[in-house]
């Protein structure tokens, strides 16, 4: 067994304590930001007062105006709703497809394995966002499309730490035992593998969030993402393109947007791998 000195590991423990607070504030920030958005938000984020075109931040456009009169403030407070629904819906897909598949891939004959992990490295060739492309050129561009593309593009990494921590389980005393007792695959599976692999899956879930927003803003900007008028991060960014340098408000605002939202749940990410994976917290 590995002993490390008593003060490295408060470092180790304040470390991710620290990410973990971090990226927890930022994250609960978009959540708040998107939920005030349902109720309230200063402006009609879709209406477009032509008297009010590129207007500089203001008392009363804190973030400015867009060149159809657009108040940014409000269009960031709606994106939110959409940055969180693509990243839920997406990791959701993902979650459903390949940690069963990983599971099974874990517990069954050897050959089951290869097949599922070879399935697997055939999806993760392709980039998630360009699997997006592929599926909004073939099923129509939208945010629908891009949720469904993006769940599937990360499927395989969720069956592929599933899989790992399966095989770990499965080699425990008491999963020997409840073989001995007869007890089922699904049985085991759900009684032993799932609840000691949930930890794993929720460092998974919480870095495919961080990408599933950076691929939808991708999207969007890309004009294969939430179309207009709904607002969306990348979207903004996108119309902000031709304004650079006399109007920079309207791409730092939404990349701002993006960029804190995507350290959250990286940041999350690693305070969580640091608190349940025992290989991180023993280096």
């Amino acid at each position: 067994m590995i002993t490390r000195p008593p003060g490295r590991l408060q470092r180790l423990r304040l470390g991710a304590d620290a990410q973990l607070w971090i990226g927890g504030a930022l994250i609960l920030l978009v959540l708040v930001t998107a939920l005030v958005s349902l109720v309230w938000t200063p402006y009609d984020p879709t209406r477009s007062v032509a008297g009010d075109r590129l207007l500089f931040p203001s008392a009363a456009h804190p973030f400015g105006t867009d060149r159809y009169g657009r108040d940014v403030l409000s269009g960031i407070m709606v994106g939110a709703q959409i940055t969180l629904l693509v990243g839920t819906v997406a990791v959701a897909i993902a979650a459903v497809i390949g940690v069963p598949l990983g599971i099974l891939a874990g517990m069954r004959p050897k050959r089951i394995g290869v097949l599922v992990m070879g399935g697997s490295d055939v999806v993760m060739a392709f980039p998630g966002l360009l699997l997006a492309i592929v599926f909004g050129a073939v099923f129509g561009a939208d945010t629908t499309t891009a949720m469904v593309a993006l769940g599937i593009g990360a499927a395989p990494a969720f069956a592929r730490v599933a899989r790992a921590g399966t095989l770990q389980v499965m080699a425990t005393d008491y999963v020997f035992a409840a073989r001995a007792a007869n007890r089922s695959g699904f049985s085991i599976a759900l009684r032993h593998v799932l609840p000691n692999i949930a930890g794993i899956l929720v460092v998974q879930c919480s870095v495919n969030f961080g990408v599933a927003v950076l691929a939808e803003a991708g999207l969007s900007f890309l004009g294969l993402g939430t179309k207009p008028p709904t607002p969306s991060w990348g979207r903004m960014l996108q119309d902000s393109q031709q304004f650079l340098g006399a109007y920079d408000y309207l791409a730092i605002v939404p990349g701002l947007a993006i960029a804190l939202a995507v350290l959250g749940f990286n940041l999350l990410g690693d305070g969580l791998r640091d608190r349940f994976d025992p290989k991180m917290r023993n280096r």
